[in-house]
């Protein structure tokens, strides 16, 4: 599980192709600090296995799925990404819960600065939009964003400059496609609500009966 706060831009050092995969060897000195092999680091928000690790880059498998739903697959060497490791138990909670399971992509459509802060509306498809709502959480790219306002096929948020300055959103541009994770909560949600109740298992078979009693337990001394 990740939480959304970038912990450095790493830079894509080779891409070595497959006939449905790649493979992606990364720069990133912060993240492979203690790194083991098979742990997770979200990339641009897709979450990669550590399959081969130096003191300061990693290499990971992607497989034809995530190349298909996400924009891994525009990479080239020396593309700037977002990189942020799994979060540890003692962790603080940051951002918000982000799987690292990219759910589709969209489209910059607008960028505007106000001030200090860089307005982006991105335009996506209604099946990811019915999951965003306006003050909800979103992830771009990894980085965890508060929804300012939606419309029918796009949706707004405003960045701080430090995000501009601690993520590739600063480098971005309009006609850019970037990965985005709708809210983990909110498609649980739906898919409780689809299953019909005759899919319910009784509550009488959910738990088995147990045998254990307690005139069992005062006879074996407990």
């Amino acid at each position: 599980m990740f939480t959304g706060i970038i912990e450095e831009v790493g830079k894509i050092i080779t891409i070595k192709k497959g006939a449905k995969s790649v493979l992606l060897t990364i720069e990133g000195k912060l993240v492979c600090d203690r790194v083991l092999l098979g742990e997770s680091i979200a990339v641009n928000g897709v979450c990669l296995t550590v399959t081969g690790f130096t003191k300061d880059s990693f290499t990971a498998d992607v497989m034809s799925e995530s190349l298909s739903r996400s924009s891994l697959g525009t990479l080239r060497s020396g593309s700037p990404v977002n990189l942020e490791r799994a979060m540890p138990a003692t962790g603080r909670f940051g951002g918000h819960i982000v799987s690292g399971h990219i759910d589709g992509i969209g489209t910059i459509t607008k960028i505007k600065r106000d001030d200090n802060a860089i307005w982006y509306t991105i335009t996506t498809s209604p099946k990811r939009m019915r999951y965003i709502v306006e003050k909800g959480s979103i992830a771009i790219d990894g980085v965890s964003l508060t929804v300012a306002n939606i419309t029918t096929d796009s949706f707004s948020v405003s960045i701080i400059p430090h995000t501009a300055r601690a993520t590739i959103l600063s480098t971005k541009k309009v006609g850019d496609i970037v990965n985005l994770e709708n809210d983990i909560v909110g498609k649980y949600i739906e898919r409780f609500l689809e299953i019909p109740k005759s899919e319910e298992q009784p509550e009488s078979e959910e738990l088995p009966k147990s045998g254990i009693t307690r005139e069992f337990l005062t006879r074996v001394g407990y």
